[in-house]
Parts: structure tokens; sequence; C-alpha cells
């Protein structure tokens, strides 16, 4: 039965919590009942034999399908997903290798590539559990096609990341996230071992246009929540690492919805030596923009190509190489915004004219060059250096004109639902002219040794960054003829009794000029050991980091620091009848400051700020399973974190705008659980739960709320498709967060302010036809013999039509002196169209 027949009963006849846990269990008493045919999963790799030389001619079996690998030992494999299956390998003048109890999900895509020795190895630790594999270092795996399918308004890894328990984000024009109880700014992500940087300027979630991540490129996918290894870089929250694929054959992809294109070139050259996978993406964000409260002209436009090529010269080394430039344009022209808000007794309606205009670019080019080369059997070798460069404009002029009002709302009076004489009037004129232009250039070098179970593992790195930034931004408001001077002037006013003669002045204003440069050396070392203890499988890894920089710039004193942070895990599988793995993690994790961290709220800049250090620990419990003959996954989780020489910030949308001091503590705890598994036989679904609590305190003052203390996250991922006809897909994601500690003006004090804005409640639905595909074949003389793969679909973002805000406007009752918060609020229904070809 698909759960799509029973959606329209859910929707509109109850109250929106309870709508998400009907859905939620008739999910999972509709697929229990489900029986589909069989899907297949594909493993791949390329076989070695003794000396690490590709091995032609092998035969590769499974149940009653084969394959052969080619001359340079590359073989790929079709096999039934979501139960075991047993694997050979065999050669004439090798001894048969076997793979046993192996589990893939639908459409996963596993590389395995082993090396036949002159005697038989049985390999029975080689399993693939429902979650992916299975890692004791603590690393969550999610499938590539997982990524490409799932809806969203800004679909792709981030999207899928912000289903997981313990990763939230209240924004759903913006890719970035925050990760239990950190910012935007603490969270690592590395695309084939390149560091990846985001814009410094943004301040707004429809400001950013495309992820760096292009998920069409996207081969494997890890992420760490916390407790992570040494060899990750300086960050407190969380990793996130992506390999792109390399192409093994020709590929074509074309996509397109209302939002945007994409079109993804794989190629490969006869010798198997050079590969190249190219992507170029457009994006138009009106169709999202113009859902929302605000009525203008918008042209959101963003557009990037990326390049990924490797080079094969040996089978001991190889170079690649990862090129990116992206140019993102938001112009905003706004004419006029309504919104009512209040109770249902006391409704009131805010009304603004817009004058004027926003224009916003931003510019970032990357080019990376890798060296990777295989000493010995045991010893690999990186060499990775890449130049990365941002400049960034925003410039606006923007006069705001409002009015408050209430509503009539006596069933009595003729005038029902008119607003009332004017409550509030006033002008806001909005101005900015901000550059910046960044350079980061990186040096790295790496290297592995692994003999009998055991690695060693090292790094050094040598990072330069360059700043250029020129911040000009004020707010001037005008109240009656009147303006409003900054809060805390200390000046008195009593008008029109008494003139007013002093100099007008912005009610907020920036004006800063910086030139900051920094030089970094970082390194790392680290030991891990898997081995026997009385039958009982066990982990272990230790490792620290160490990390020396120096900030100076024009008419700054140059200013020096040292960090170091031990880390370690361990985990025990232990020889149960039960398939359970316990792990423990922890360390020091400490985060140097990149410009962001360094300059205040009046734009100027401190070289002395250190860096932010936390104290992590994390243990984990995996339990996997069989439930209906299918394979689930349990993962649990509980963490806390002490938090020292913490540099307070304040956040607004995704703006973050930190005091540039480290004068606060603070901490964080919670607990995380993921369900994970197939609910309906051959596809791949998931409910996370995750609570989180997080407080600091600022000199001395006493623990508050962080910006970022998001007490209860609820997360699913649910596939389905129908048993009669089973190539029509659907796919839905479902979030709820509770609100975040914010919305007050940016002025006021948190210690006198603490105020949660609303939760956030979204679902995405998506709907697909597969005309072609993997599992589908047709006539030879139809026209879509032409495609590998063709689906055709349509997607349906904010299901619920849920009002979400995160940032609020204030706005003053002339009569009752008060102020007013009034929401902004986000995206409402939209429906998108979607198609995507692959030739």
């Amino acid at each position: 039965m698909l759960v799509i027949a029973v959606l329209s009963r859910v929707l509109f006849t109850e109250n929106e919590t309870l709508r998400l846990l009907k859905l939620f269990f008739l999910v999972v008493i509709a697929s229990s009942a489900t029986n589909l045919k069989a899907q297949t999963a594909t493993i791949t790799g390329v076989v070695f034999d003794e000396n690490h030389t590709p091995l032609p001619n092998v035969n590769i079996t499974s149940n009653n399908k084969g394959a052969f690998s080619d001359v340079n030992g590359f073989y790929i494999l079709e096999i039934i997903a979501d139960q075991e299956t047993t694997i050979t390998f065999t050669h004439l003048g090798n001894e048969k290798l076997i793979i046993q109890d192996l589990i893939l999900n639908t459409n996963e895509n596993y590389e395995f590539n082993p090396i036949l020795k002159n005697e038989a190895i049985l390999i029975a630790e080689v399993v693939v559990t429902p979650s992916g594999n299975r890692y004791a270092e603590g690393i969550t795996t999610i499938s590539a096609d997982v990524v490409r399918n799932i809806p969203g308004a800004n679909a792709g890894v981030e999207n899928i990341l912000k289903l997981l328990p313990g990763v939230s984000s209240n924004n759903e024009l913006s890719t970035q996230y925050m990760v239990r109880g950190g910012n935007f700014d603490e969270n690592l992500v590395y695309v084939n071992d390149i560091e990846i940087y985001r814009p410094f300027l943004i301040r707004s979630g429809q400001q950013e246009g495309l992820s760096f991540i292009n998920s069409d490129m996207v081969g494997n996918l890890q992420f760490s929540a916390g407790g992570f290894q040494a060899k990750y870089g300086d960050k407190l929250s969380s990793v996130l690492d992506i390999s792109y694929k390399t192409p093994v054959s020709f590929g074509l992809k074309i996509s397109a919805t209302r939002l945007g294109t994409a079109t993804t070139l794989e190629s490969v050259s006869k010798n198997k030596k050079l590969s190249s996978l190219t992507s170029i993406r457009s994006r138009d964000n009106r169709l999202l923009v113009n859902s929302q409260n605000t009525n203008g002209n918008y042209d959101p436009s963003f557009f990037d190509i990326q390049q990924y090529t490797t080079y094969i010269f040996s089978n001991k080394f190889r170079i690649s190489y990862l090129g990116n430039i992206s140019i993102n344009n938001y112009r905003n022209q706004p004419f006029t915004r309504q919104t009512n808000f209040g109770t249902l007794n006391d409704i009131k309606t805010l009304t603004v004219y817009y004058s004027g205009s926003e224009k916003n670019q931003y510019q970032t080019y990357l080019n990376a060059l890798k060296a990777e080369y295989q000493l010995n059997d045991n010893t690999s070798l990186k060499f990775i250096s890449s130049l990365y460069f941002n400049r960034e404009q925003e410039y606006s002029d923007v006069i705001s004109q409002y009015r408050l009002s209430e509503i009539n709302t006596n069933l009595e009076e003729s005038d029902l639902g008119e607003p009332s004489p004017i409550n509030g009037l006033a002008t806001q004129y909005n101005r900015a002219r901000n550059d910046l232009d960044a350079k980061i250039f990186n040096l790295e070098h790496k290297g592995v040794h692994t003999m009998d179970g055991k690695a060693i593992s090292w790094g050094l790195k040598y990072e330069h960054t360059d700043i250029r930034d020129q911040i000009r931004e004020s707010e001037f408001i005008d109240s009656l003829g009147y303006m409003v001077r900054p809060p805390n002037s200390g000046l008195d006013r009593n008008e029109p009794e008494i003139p007013f003669e002093a100099p007008l002045v912005p009610y907020e204003g920036i004006i800063a000029r910086n030139s900051v440069s920094t030089n970094k050396l970082s390194g790392f070392v680290q030991y891990s050991h898997r081995t026997l203890w009385n039958e009982h499988s066990i982990y272990y890894n230790i490792g620290a980091r160490a990390g020396h920089w120096i900030v100076n710039g024009k008419n700054l004193k140059s200013s020096s620091h040292t960090i170091f942070s031990p880390r370690a895990q361990f985990s025990i599988k232990p020889n149960w009848a039960k398939d359970m793995l316990f792990r423990l993690s922890g360390g020091v994790y400490q985060q140097p400051p990149l410009y962001r961290e360094l300059r205040d709220n009046n734009g100027i800049v401190h070289p002395e700020v250190e860096a932010q250090k936390s104290y992590h620990i994390v243990f984990g419990n995996q339990y996997s399973f069989k439930l209906w003959q299918r394979p689930f996954t349990l993962i649990g989780e509980a963490y806390w974190k002490k938090m020292t020489h913490v540099n307070p910030y304040t956040l607004e949308d995704v703006r973050i705008r930190y005091a540039a001091q480290n004068n606060a503590k603070a901490y964080a705890y919670g607990a995380e659980f993921r369900l994970n598994g197939a609910f309906v036989p051959g596809t791949e679904s998931w409910f996370s739960l995750g609570y989180l609590k997080t407080g600091e305190n600022i000199d001395e003052r006493g623990y508050i709320s962080r910006p970022t203390d998001q007490r209860l996250k609820v997360g699913i991922l649910f596939q389905d498709y129908m048993p009669e006809v089973p190539d029509v897909k659907m796919y839905l994601n479902l979030v709820y967060n509770t609100g975040l500690p914010g919305g007050s003006p940016s002025y006021t004090d948190p210690y006198l302010y603490q105020n949660r804005l609303r939760a956030y409640k979204r679902a995405d639905l998506g709907i697909s036809y597969i005309f072609v595909g993997a599992n589908k074949s047709n006539d030879k003389n139809s026209f879509l013999r032409l495609f590998k793969d063709l689906n055709v679909g349509f997607e349906i973002f904010n299901l619920f039509n849920n009002q979400n805000s995160i940032t609020n406007t204030w706005v003053r009752d002339l009569v009752n002196q008060q102020q007013f918060a009034v929401p902004n609020f986000m995206t409402g229904r939209i429906l998108n169209i979607k198609i995507e070809m692959r030739f």
C-alpha cells in the first residue's frame, strides 16, 4: 500500500503535531505490509595482485550473476539489495577470495578493491550494514543516491544532513547548519581532502545561492557530529568529508527544475588513465523568494562550474585537480509588505512601503591540486595545494515606511476585518557599501602507514590568509518627523517643547577598513589499531593536533598563538549473538579564529583573540538487527561539552556577529537516536530524535541560553513506491525544531531579554516516475532507448504551508509606547517540477 494514498486523509484533518505523528506511524504500518520485487545494488572496484598490479580477467560471481575485470582490473557487478550475499573472486594462478554476509542498500554503490594473494582468504568482517559501512570511528555514511533524490528547497548534501538528529537549521533557503549547539562557523567541510570555505558577508539565506558541494558529483559522504579524529582540522563541532566520484565510462546527466538547471559530464580516456568530471549549474530563487510576504522585483541568480580531473601515471602515482568558479548575484527591489500578527482577539497588521534596491554579489574561485604516491604496499603519501579567492560586495539603499494598525475583530460591527486608525508611523533608511576580498592559500602533506591492523597517520599544513575588508553600513529611523537616536545614547530629549540640536547620527552604523593576514602552521599524528581481545573485536585511536599562527595587519599589533589538542577513540564489538558496537571518544577541540571571529560589532579587528576550546566526551551504541526480514540499525549517542575561551556572538538569520572577546564559558549536552532501515523493502528511511541544551556565561553574569540552544529535534526521511507500479517513487522529509533563542533587537542585552522564536516545522514531498532506469528496459524501437536514465516528477515544498520565521522586525506603537516583534516569515507552499535524464 502506498503512503501517498493516505496522505490526503492526514494533511487536512488534524492539528500539525498530530499530523506528523500519524504520518510516521502510517509509514511504519504501511511499509511492514508491503511486498515488492527485489531491488539491486552495485559493487565495483579494481582487483590487484600481490605486487599491486591490476589483474585482468578475474571472475567475480554472486548467485547467478557474474562479471569479469577488464584489462585495467576494473569490475562492476550488480547484486540483489537488502539481503545477505556471498561474492567470490577467482583467477587462474591466484587463490580465490570470498566476501561473506554482504548487505547493500538499494541503488548503493560499494567500492571494494581486493588483493588476490597466494593463499585463500576468507573476509568475514567485510560486512555492510543497513546504514552503510560500519565505522568504529563513529562516522555516519549516507548513500549518494539518497542525497540526489530527497526533495528540498536547497536539495543536496546539506538538506540530508539536516534530517540527522544532531544537525539543525531553521532556514530552508540556507545550506548552512548547526551541530550540537555550535554555530555555522564551527563545521569542517572537505571535498577530496580539500578544505572548503564559505563567504564571509552573507547575512540572509536568500543571498546564499548554490552550495559548493555538487550532489551530482558526490561519490562518498562521511559525517561526524563530534568526537572525530585528530586527522581532521581545528573546528569545534563537526566534519563533513566528501569524495567526488571518478568516472569509469562516458556519461551525461541533465536535470531541470523550476529553480534551475544542472549538466554533468563524465568522461574517461580509452586507456582509463585520464578521467574528468565536469558540472555546470544555474539557479534562480525567484520561485522561493516570491512566496514570502514582501512583494518586489527579485533577481536572485546563481551560477557555478566545477571540474574534477584525475590522471593515473602509474599504479603508484596519480594527480587530481579540483576547480570551481561560483558567481552569485542577488538583486532585490522591494515594493510592499503586509504582515498580520498577534492573537485571535488582538490582531495587528504591519504595512510597509519600500523604495530603493539591494545589489549583492559573491564570487568565489578555487584551484586545488593533489598528488598521491603509493610508496609501497603499506605506505601512501599525499601532497595537496589549494588557492581560494573570494570577492564579496554588498550595496544597498532601501527606504521603508511602515504603519502599524489594529484589525477590527468585533463581529457586530460593519467594518469587521478593516484596519483601525494608525498606531505607529515611521521611516527607516538602510544603506550599505561593504566590500571584502579574501585569499587563502594552503600547502599540505598527509601520509599513512599500515601493517597488520595497525596504522600511523600524520600530516603537516601551512595556511596563509589575507583579508581586505571595507565596511560602511548605517540605519536611520525617523518617527513622526523626529530622528530616533541610538539606544543608550545618554542624551535626554523632550521635543517639540525643547529643540534638539545635536548632530544626526545613525541608529546603527559601522565604518571600518581592515587589512589582516594570518600565517598558520598545523600538524597531526595519530595511531590506530584493530585487534581481538578475548574474542571481542576492538578498535582504538589516539592522536594529537598542534598549531601555531600569527595575526598581523595594517595598524595592528602582531599577535601569536599556539594550541595543542589530544584526542582518542575506543570501540568494541562484543562477541555476542546480538550485533552491537559500543564507542567512546573524546578529547580537546580548539578553533583558531578566522577573520569574522576577529572583528567586533563596530568593525574593529582584535588580533589578540584566542582559539575557542572545547572538551568533548561522546558515548555511542550501534545495534544492527532484522525486522520483518529486513535490515535495520538503531544508533544512539550521548555527548557532553565544556567550552572555555568562548567568543560570544549574536545570530540573526545566518549572519553571525562576534564580540571578538574570549570573555565567556559555555556547556552543551544532549542525547540522540536514529532508527535506520528498510521500512519499505528496497528503500532506505530513518527516524531521528535529538535533545540538546547549551548555555553560556558571559563575564561571570550567570548562565543563559546560547543563540543555538535548540532543545528538541525530530527528523524523518521516508522513501516508498507503489506495489503495482514500482516505477512511481515517493520521497518525503519532515523536520520539527523547537524555537531558537533570538528575535530581539540587535542592541539588547541578552541577560535582560530572553525570548524564543516559534518552532520550525516543515515537510517536503517528492513524487517521480521512472521511464528508464537500471531495473527497467524498453523496446529497442522506442525513443527511450536513447536514455540510460529518465525520470519526471514534481515536488511540493512546505507541504503543510507552515509559517516559519527566524527573525523579527521591531516596530513602535506611538499610542501605548510599546515595541512589537513582527515575524519575518519564510517561504510558503511551492510546487516544483523536475526532470532528470542521463545518456
